[in-house]
């Protein structure tokens, strides 16, 4: 039996380039990002998120990750008896303990759940956030291409590669854990002294340090560089969906969206802001507020830019139509529209906004439509969701938000990969 298939020749650098706990980190960084996705319509739901940008750090509480480990019984006496049904791995006979639950209980004396803060920048929050959504029927329109611009993102390092991408710090890194590894410490630290002695003379040029005095001095490198401890940066190709596409931000801004309403919808329009900047290029973004006239207006003033008035859904969705057939012809591009309002129309324009509704629909490959109805607010039985139930576009759906944990499902709703035609 020829032994080579069972045992393999020792050799140094396979000890050396192992890393032991890489798999731990990336099983603990996996389970992060699990939590995060677990907890995202409640981290959505902070204030403190909406309007930042994507350099700021977001300090995340997580669910403490436990480890498995032994535990001492609860040791208490007696006799159980079931009915046959149950399944192997089921905890029988346990019942809960003062202290255990988040209620108004009285204090008890069992430990509690675990929660850490972890820190994770918005745009890594906004990459977990927005991974499994796209914009639904995006159609590649031949009349009208626009190329898409690429870019590099850093992927780690790797063993091979061009010279210029070589990293000379972990390079240099690598040789000193090699030396540990291998016993050869004093002898680094001779080399490194003398390396160092000879870059202060080259840099100040001092008589003691000169070149001269440090040639006199020769000194053996016994510890060189090996192949194996290079490291090259490995950069990947990041490459974005190529359509063109314009996305119509409708917001109502007349004077029943109060406070509250106008936070649940900007927070709405800031996710979908987001995430058409983050995943997509070449996709133009159109902000339209309105009362009983309709405007086009900047990103900042959408934003942060209060009105009042009576409300004329449909003026926000002629506005709409206007820009579309002035500068986004159906056939050319790939039109997105979605509106936010409290359902708080006059009467009278009712019929119009439901016609507006059904043309713009007619036009756009995605039409959405968010009521605002914050939980106890007046005029509750004022409703456009009552009006749209006669809109029987396949394109056009319809959610309501009660409150700041529903902005993430109805965004969900809107652009969730589900909703893609095949």
């Amino acid at each position: 039996m020829n032994t080579d298939t069972i045992f393999r020749e020792y050799r140094p650098s396979d000890a050396e380039r192992s890393d032991r706990s890489a798999g731990d980190r990336l099983r603990h960084r996996e389970k992060v990002r699990e939590s995060i996705r677990e907890n995202i319509a409640d981290i959505i739901a902070e204030e403190s998120i909406i309007g930042k940008n994507k350099d700021k750090i977001i300090k995340v509480p997580l669910r403490g990750i436990k480890e498995y480990r032994f535990v001492y019984g609860e040791n208490t006496p007696g006799v159980g008896e079931g009915d046959g049904d149950a399944r192997p791995g089921q905890v029988v006979g346990k019942t809960g303990k003062e202290g255990q639950g988040q209620g108004d209980g009285r204090a008890g004396d069992r430990p509690g759940v675990d929660y850490y803060e972890t820190d994770v920048s918005l745009e890594e929050l906004i990459d977990i956030m927005f991974e499994d959504l796209e914009l639904p029927n995006l159609e590649r329109r031949a009349l009208r291409e626009i190329p898409s611009d690429r870019s590099t993102k850093r992927k780690g390092y790797r063993h091979v590669g061009i010279r210029v991408r070589l990293d000379k710090r972990r390079t240099a890194r690598q040789r000193v854990m090699r030396a540990l590894a291998t016993g050869r410490k004093q002898d680094l630290a001779q080399v490194e002294a003398a390396n160092e002695m000879q870059e202060i003379a080259e840099e100040e040029r001092e008589p003691q340090y000169g070149p001269a005095a440090v040639l006199q001095t020769p000194v053996k490198r016994r510890f060189p560089f090996h192949q194996d401890d290079l490291r090259y940066k490995h950069l990947e190709t990041d490459t974005r969906e190529d359509s063109n596409a314009v996305v119509i931000c409708i917001m109502d801004t007349s004077g029943s969206m109060d406070t509250m309403k106008k936070y649940l919808a900007r927070s709405f329009f800031f996710l979908l802001y987001q995430f058409i900047s983050t995943r997509y290029r070449n996709v133009e973004i159109v902000f339209i507020g309105h009362h009983t006239e309709a405007n086009e207006v900047t990103e900042e003033e959408f934003f942060h830019k209060g009105e009042s008035g009576g409300t004329f859904i449909s003026s926000g969705y002629q506005k709409a139509l206007d820009i579309i057939a002035a500068r986004y012809h159906p056939s050319l591009w790939n039109i997105y529209a979605f509106h936010c309002s409290d359902g708080d129309n006059f009467d009278s324009d009712n019929p119009a906004a439901l016609r507006t509704a059904k043309e713009l629909a007619e036009v756009c490959n995605l039409f959405g439509y968010g009521e605002i109805k914050p939980l106890g607010s007046r005029y509750y039985e004022s409703s456009m969701l009552n009006v749209f139930r006669r809109l029987d576009e396949p394109n056009f759906q319809a959610v309501l938000i009660e409150r700041k944990e529903d902005i993430w499902p109805s965004f969900k709703a809107f652009l969730s990969k589900d909703r893609v035609k095949e």
